[in-house]
This record gives C-alpha cells, sequence and structure tokens, in this order.
C-alpha cells in the first residue's frame, strides 16, 4: 500500500517547507513509507506494532503527542475513526506548528473525513480537496490553538472512579463482554497472571478483587489506554507493559491469562488477531495454567484452541458472546460441555 492522496498533495511547489521538522500524525505502518524526508520527520503513533515498524524505518517515532515537541513547520494528520480523537488531533497540529505553517488532513471517507473537512472549514480557510481512493486530503495554515476551541481531548468518563480518551476502544463505556467474563472469573483465582489487551484497566480492576492473585500484568498495545489504565488502577500487584501481546513475554510462566483479544483491524473483520492472542497465552501460561477468555459467539477460536490446550469448555456467554476456559496447555484438547 502507499499513501496515494498524500503523495498527490505533496506535488504541489508549496505543499510543504523546504525546511524545517514535519509532524505526522498517527499514520498507519500497513501503509508503508511517508512520502516525507525522514531527517526531518517526528511520527506520533501510539499503536506499538505501528511504532515500532516506523522506528525501525528511520523515522523519529513517539507513542504521544505530548512527546514530540512544538515549532513544527508542517503537520499531517492522519484521520483515526473516532470523531473526538480526530478534533484532538487536529488541535494538537494547530499548536505545535508554527503559525501560517500547512497542516495537511488526510482520511477516508468512512472513517468521517467528509464531516471533519465541514466542521474545519467552519473555523479557517481550508484548501480545496484532493479526493482519491475513497478518501480526501485538505490543506489549512495554522492558526493556533484557539481557532479549535473545545476540540481539545478530555476525560471521559465511563463507569464511576475510571476514565477515559477519546479513541480508545469502549472508551464510553465497559465493553459487554468484558462483563460477562469479569462475572465468571473464579473467586479463587490466583497467583501471576496476565490480562491480555487490558486496554483502559475495568477488567483487569475485578480481576485485582481476587485475593490470592498476586501480580497482574497488564499487557496493552494502545500507549493512551494504558495510560488510562494507570491511572485508574492503584494496586501494588499492577505491572502495566506497553507491548503488543503477541509479542510479550511476562518475567516468569503464568498461572492465569485472561482477555477479551481484539478481532478487527481498522473496520474488517480479522479473527487471526485473537487466534495470535491464543497461541501467545499458551505459551505464557505454566503447564497447570488456565487460560480465560471471552469471544464473540461467531468467531472460529476452538480448533487454534484445541491444538494448544489440553483441556476446553464453554462456561457461559449469551447470544453474542462466548466465555471459554482453557486449561492445560500443551496437548491437544479433550472438548466438553
Amino acid at each position: 500500500m502507499t499513501h496515494p492522496r498524500l503523495s498527490l498533495a505533496l506535488d504541489g511547489a508549496d505543499a510543504l517547507p523546504l525546511s524545517g521538522q514535519i509532524l505526522a500524525l498517527g499514520p498507519v505502518a500497513a501503509a508503508g513509507d511517508l512520502p516525507l524526508p525522514k531527517e526531518r520527520t517526528t511520527v506520533v503513533q501510539g499503536f506499538r506494532p505501528d511504532h515500532d515498524a516506523f522506528a525501525a524505518r528511520g523515522y523519529r517515532t513517539v507513542p504521544a503527542v505530548a512527546e514530540a515537541g512544538s515549532g513544527f513547520a508542517a503537520a499531517i494528520v492522519f484521520l483515526p475513526r473516532s470523531r473526538g480523537a480526530a478534533h484532538a488531533l487536529v488541535v494538537e497540529a494547530a499548536a505545535r506548528v508554527v503559525p501560517g505553517g500547512p497542516v495537511w488532513v488526510d482520511g477516508a471517507k468512512t472513517d468521517g473525513i467528509d464531516s471533519i473537512l465541514k466542521e474545519v472549514r467552519a473555523r479557517v480557510a481550508v484548501s480545496a480537496p484532493f479526493a482519491k481512493a475513497h478518501g480526501k486530503i485538505f490543506r489549512f495554515d495554522a492558526p493556533g490553538p484557539e481557532a479549535f476551541a473545545g476540540w481539545a481531548a478530555a476525560d471521559i468518563h465511563p463507569a464511576p472512579g475510571f476514565v477515559t480518551r477519546p479513541g480508545v476502544f469502549s472508551a464510553d463505556k465497559v465493553d459487554r463482554g468484558s462483563a460477562l467474563l469479569a462475572e465468571a472469573l473464579p473467586q479463587g483465582l490466583k497467583g501471576r497472571v496476565a490480562d491480555l489487551g487490558a486496554g483502559w484497566g475495568w477488567l483487569a480492576a475485578q480481576i485485582l478483587t481476587r485475593p490470592g492473585v498476586s501480580e497482574l500484568h497488564l499487557v496493552e498495545a494502545d500507549h493512551a489506554a494504558l495510560a488510562c489504565a494507570e491511572v485508574n488502577i492503584d494496586d501494588p500487584r499492577a505491572r502495566f507493559h506497553w507491548a503488543d501481546a503477541t509479542r510479550f513475554r511476562p518475567p516468569a510462566k503464568l498461572d492465569a491469562v485472561v482477555m477479551n483479544p481484539p478481532f478487527h483491524a481498522g473496520r474488517a473483520a480479522e479473527p487471526a488477531l485473537g487466534q495470535g492472542f491464543i497461541e501467545a497465552a499458551a505459551a505464557m501460561l505454566a503447564p497447570s495454567g488456565t487460560l480465560y477468555m471471552v469471544a464473540n459467539r461467531h468467531l472460529p477460536y476452538e480448533a487454534v484452541l484445541a491444538r494448544h490446550f489440553r483441556e476446553l469448555a464453554e462456561i457461559g456467554g449469551d447470544t453474542g458472546f462466548k466465555l471459554i476456559r482453557a486449561a492445560r496447555p500443551g496437548e491437544p484438547a479433550r472438548p466438553r460441555r
């Protein structure tokens, strides 16, 4: 993949200043290299696999815009799906680019580029957009953050005692699958435990109500979500890891893994993501360890579970979700109900 709209927009003679640093907010690694000079570009990407991919390609890469700095000559905003997160990136770009410097906003129609174009146009002058590959890219000259008053990211309170931020998974409420899984976890859960894909920490907080849990590793690839979890959980047993769960290895084998794995890449269903979580969980567990997971009922996880665990059982759920207990990683399972 490439960045067809950005490449088209940057063909113009005055598309970018000839000198100065360029801020790239939220590009996706799968789209390939950015058509920007690497030595002048800072990438802000909080999703660990994409962050690591850009860093490996030679870009200066940081996980949060607060770490990027300021005084940029130009910025490109790659639109996220969340409207609130999109607003936050636009206002950050406007604040961190020198007054009058170009800010480009690129996005697919399915991610709301038309709505953002309309909203930005109501506040500042914008260029005629370039339309290509089911999306648009447009430009405005940085006016300073006051032009986008009210667009900065603000705390969301999805449950008593918890905060989230725009763009993190299930930012507005507790995910129903996680709620079902929390109810099904045994009160006697104990030992070393990991929550893979821990998000903003609600499920981890329920795990920590079990007094037998000696340590809990919260593993989350979304830097913003993990930052919320660190605010939400104040327990000395908690360990926080900004990591791709499929690559994470705990310091010692675990007694249990709890997870509500993702199954979407963008808008497309991708069951291989959950399968990767299952394989990783099996590798983390001690021979007597147990996996507790929730999944959408239609997802075909039983075969991969059977390849990695000796015991496998469905322990509850509802019409939309199934709860699964898989124990004793290693040999083929003997399914039972």
